[in-house]
């Protein structure tokens, strides 16, 4: 069996810590002593070992030293039932303890996914202070009569945050085979307009257009004509997020991030009134990078759908069920509980049948049924299934690769193989706790050598 001395040496541990604990050895100070000398050593051979080829050299001596000593505790001590008590008793404290130990974990891992980093915090104040030193003729981007042009290839990318942003637009210009084709539409908020529009200004992706939108100046967008936007701001809903009893629900835990309660996120449900000029939108989240040319999504025959999207149905919490509550009658009347989920992130949408099948109404209809939040709980890919249900055509799974921001053991075949991948999850690449082998791909695509990620301490 590989690494089987490592076993073995754990295993001895356990055992004489076991002995240690039964009356019988307690009584006997000799054989108490001399296991715990034991313990000892075999603790420092077997160090942080975790296969036989990095053990210390006297790890043998020590296994053999410490299996005499247990079989003289053997002698002294032979009640098996006395055994088996401890044994459940050490069981029953270690899954406890590691019941805790998840617990804590996933709050730590929530609060650090929703912490922004210093430098990423910097990165915005250092590109806004700059954007304001620029004379009027100098905040213009070049080539904006091709924002309206449908025969381009459009992007939607909806961020408040700048260095992902760039990464998306960065490799999707670097795999793209005719980059003056490609059309990127940026919509930030308020507190980062400036920053985002520095950026650009001062990195221009090549021979792609930009355009960067406040969504602030989407007049169109309130409380009036948007239900979720009037839910967001009711008395019900901040207690929800803030009420302090719920601080340390698991139930309400992953809900209780800022990105939910930003109208950013729920623009996605508003795309031909955005762009009410173009025909085809391809919508991009800003924790995605792009590996091939995706020009070749726009000919793709969406068969009278309006959503384009890769299903994710390949394991069964992904299913219509995780997301809905099946036991309201509103949601199992209208749906299958073991319909396919599809992922959000790289989503092709066909915006003229969007509007021919007034889609927009559709959304609005079932955020005011789940005013109470008894359909579905937060966020957007429930309401997402819902609006666009029987209305989504199934992508190639090789268009959109899903979990490098919390699963590590995503296909490496499939990430190569793959036209994006998606670090959706909380461990996203411009975060410490990333994944460290998939944050290679995200890193290739930010200039650490940019003047203000130098300044603002942002580095590999």
């Amino acid at each position: 069996m590989p690494d089987a001395r490592v076993r073995h040496l754990k295993d001895q541990l356990i055992r004489a810590k076991v002995y240690l604990s039964l009356p019988a050895i307690k009584n006997n100070p000799h054989m108490t002593r001399e296991l715990r000398l034991r313990i000892k050593e075999v603790s420092r051979a077997l160090g942080d070992a975790n296969k036989d080829s990095d053990l210390a050299k006297n790890a043998y001596d020590k296994l053999k030293a410490m299996e005499q000593s247990l079989a003289k505790s053997k002698q002294i001590q032979d009640d098996c039932a006395a055994l088996v008590k401890k044994l459940r008793a050490m069981l029953h404290s270690t899954e406890e303890q590691l019941r805790v130990h998840k617990k804590q974990t996933l709050f730590l891992t929530q609060l650090t996914a929703k912490t922004l980093p210093k430098g990423l915090h910097c990165l915005p104040l250092r590109l806004t202070t700059e954007y304001y030193t620029l004379n009027s003729s100098q905040r213009h981007f070049p080539n904006q009569e091709k924002l309206e042009d449908p025969r381009l290839f459009h992007y939607a990318l909806f961020s408040d945050n700048v260095l992902a942003a760039a990464v998306v637009v960065n490799s999707t210009v670097a795999h793209a085979k005719h980059p003056s084709n490609h059309v990127f539409h940026i919509v930030t908020d308020r507190l980062n307009y400036a920053a985002m529009r520095m950026w650009f200004l001062t990195n221009p992706p090549g021979r792609a257009t930009i355009q960067v939108q406040n969504i602030e100046e989407f007049t169109w967008l309130n409380s009036s004509y948007s239900p979720v936007l009037k839910q967001l701001g009711s008395p019900s809903m901040i207690d929800y997020y803030f009420r302090a009893h719920r601080a340390n629900s698991d139930t309400n835990l992953k809900f209780r991030n800022p990105k939910y309660l930003s109208i950013l996120n729920h623009l996605r449900f508003y795309l031909p009134e955005v762009f009410p000029k173009l025909n085809k939108v391809l919508f991009l989240d800003d924790d995605i990078v792009v590996k091939k040319d995706l020009s070749g999504l726009w000919s793709i025959d969406l068969k009278g759908n309006v959503n384009g999207a890769v299903e994710t149905c390949g394991e069964s919490f992904h299913r219509f069920d995780r997301y809905l509550n099946f036991s309201n009658p509103l949601i199992s009347k209208n749906f299958d509980p073991h319909a396919c989920g599809w992922a959000y992130g790289m989503n092709i949408f066909d915006l003229d049948e969007w509007r021919r099948q007034n889609i927009t109404e559709v959304y609005h209809g079932w955020q005011k049924l789940n005013h109470d939040r008894q359909l579905w709980k937060l966020g957007t890919l429930p309401p997402g299934l819902i609006t666009f249900w029987k209305r989504t055509y199934p992508l190639n799974r090789f268009w959109h690769v899903l979990g490098l921001g919390y699963n590590p053991n995503v296909n490496q075949r499939d990430i190569e193989r793959a036209a994006v991948i998606h670090y959706n999850g909380n461990l996203k690449p411009w975060l410490e706790i990333s994944i460290q082998k998939f944050r290679i791909y995200w890193e290739n695509f930010v200039d650490y050598d940019n003047v203000y990620l130098r300044e603002c301490n942002i580095n590999p």
